[in-house]
Parts: structure tokens; sequence; C-alpha cells
């Protein structure tokens, strides 16, 4: 489970957390993004790389413009791997 791995430590800093709510609605700019937050660019630019290097947003760039977007294929196994923990597995204590 190496990609729920890497969606896992991405998720666990509530600013990247914060990152994926806002691109709920759509794409993003990365400054657009970094507007929300009070902290700096090489900060916000790792917090993007994490995002992406779990394949939880989709990174694309026009010109000097850099957009993101949900990748809400990966978060939909990761929640169903969450769900999974809460199913009983039959086996008996």
């Amino acid at each position: 489970m190496n990609a729920n791995n890497s969606a896992f430590k991405a998720i666990a800093d509530p600013a990247r957390r914060e990152i994926l709510r806002l691109l709920r609605d759509g794409e993003m700019t990365a400054g657009d993004l970094a507007e929300h937050f009070d902290t700096s660019k090489p900060t916000m630019s790792h917090h993007f790389a994490v995002l992406v290097e779990a394949d939880l947003v989709a990174r694309r760039r026009e010109g000097q413009t850099i957009w993101y977007s949900l990748n809400t294929t990966v978060l939909q196994d990761v929640v169903a791997w969450m769900m999974d923990l809460t199913e009983p597995t039959g086996r008996k204590k």
C-alpha cells in the first residue's frame, strides 16, 4: 500500500488538507492557493510537491502559471481503504 502511505503522509499536514479542501471547487493556480496561507513560497512549493508526489493533486503548466486540481480517484481509494477499517472482518476475538 505504498500509494496510500504517501497519501496519508500528505494529508497528515493541516495546510495540505486545506489545499485539498480549496481544490474541491475546481482547478486553482499556485498563486491563488498561496493567498490563503501566511507562509513562504518555498514552504508552499513543498506542500504542492508532496501532494503531487502522493498523486492527490495534478499539476499543469500554462506559460508561467502552474495550475493544480484534485485527483479524485486517489482520494476515493484512500477513503475506501479507511472505510474498510470500520468493517468487521468476521474474525472472533
